[in-house]
């Protein structure tokens, strides 16, 4: 019987028969659809997948005339970032990197980021981001965002003004917890407005909010506002909206949007909040889970990303990498998952983007 070779959810190598793939994307496919309460793939969409997993190429690329824009995150911490990090260590200065991405690596967006990736830390040095995303522009061609992660865990102690909520739930102090949620995400929400009134004077054309909701509820609650505040005050903005997760934790449990409670939300129920907020792109995750195959995790994700797209009024640019979208979780993802689990976004999950 004819085996294929495939991944684990962590980067190793199996092999499986096609029996076994279509009966893992089968359960994958059903445990999404279980979750959140979508429709499952048609037999169609099985067999797609089926074949795009059993191509004997080494790497696959999407039909001619379906290729879709690729959005870029961490901006050149890929080019002089450690390893660890999907980095690969080449010092150079984020202007070269940048460069690099436009001309030799054929980018359609680019975003300045600091190395520390957090809007919070930003502050401090913004003359200087300021400075670095004039002379970029001066540079470049492709749109050029500002990103970093919302990052609402640094306004807790040791790092910031309001107690851990972590501490204060072991407590039981629940009422206390969320006060504090409430009030590091009032300063989130300014902060980001604030560092992004900078960059905007200083040409940037837009932002990009990295993994929104990591610390929970009130990060996305937080972001969420400051999407809205920066479409008022910047109605030519481009604002880039990416998840951290396919379920939206409930830390704080009771914050809500336009009336909906955030927590407990998959990706088809966070993308028309951030339409609403003003956002112009979404960037929905699903996470992979280490412990079952590649098969497993593409038609779980599949599942829910063709559901985000179906119900998302804005563009929908799909978190594909390390440990999301189906992709193996390893420091370096191997093109053989990449290239089929981005094919199979395209082709059958209908993103407009990556």
């Amino acid at each position: 019987m004819t085996e294929y070779a495939l991944r684990m959810g962590d980067g190793q190598r199996i092999f499986m028969t096609k029996e076994q793939i279509l009966t893992d994307l089968q359960e994958g496919m059903a445990d999404a659809a279980d979750l959140g309460t979508i429709p499952d793939l048609s037999g169609d969409e099985l067999d797609k997948l089926v074949d795009i997993i059993t191509t004997s190429s080494r790497m696959v690329g999407v039909e001619p005339g379906m290729e879709v824009p690729v959005t870029h995150d961490i901006s050149t911490i890929r080019i002089d970032g450690d390893q660890g990090n999907s980095g690969v260590g080449i010092p150079s200065s984020r202007l070269v990197g940048m460069m690099m991405h436009e001309r030799a690596f054929g980018a359609d967006t680019m975003e300045l980021g600091h190395i520390d990736y957090s809007y919070k830390p930003v502050k401090p040095i913004i003359s200087q981001e300021q400075q670095t995303m004039e002379v970029c522009q001066q540079n470049m061609i492709v749109p050029l965002l500002y990103g970093a992660m919302p990052n609402m865990g640094l306004y807790y102690t040791p790092d910031g003004p309001f107690p851990n909520p972590g501490d204060l739930m072991k407590s039981f102090k629940i009422k206390e917890a969320q006060e504090a949620m409430e009030g590091a995400a009032e300063h989130l929400t300014r902060d980001i407005v604030w560092i992004m009134q900078r960059m905007m004077a200083s040409g940037a054309d837009g932002i990009n909010f990295d993994t929104i909701g990591a610390a929970g509820d009130g990060d996305m609650f937080a972001s969420l506002h400051a999407i809205e505040q920066l479409r008022k005050e910047f109605p030519d903005i481009y604002i880039e909206t990416g998840m951290a997760g396919e379920l939206m934790l409930g830390l704080h449990g009771e914050m809500e949007y336009d009336g909906t409670v955030l927590a407990g939300l998959w990706p088809h129920e966070q993308a028309p909040l951030a339409a609403k907020a003003g956002s112009n792109v979404f960037g929905p995750v699903v996470n992979t889970n280490t412990s079952k195959s590649f098969a497993w995790n593409l038609g779980r994700a599949v599942t829910f990303i063709k559901e985000a797209v179906k119900a998302s009024t804005i563009p929908c640019h799909v978190n594909m990498g390390m440990g999301v979208g189906g992709i193996p979780m390893l420091e370096t993802p191997t093109i053989d998952a990449v290239s089929r689990a981005s094919k199979a976004m395209v082709e059958i999950a209908g993103v407009d983007g990556i």
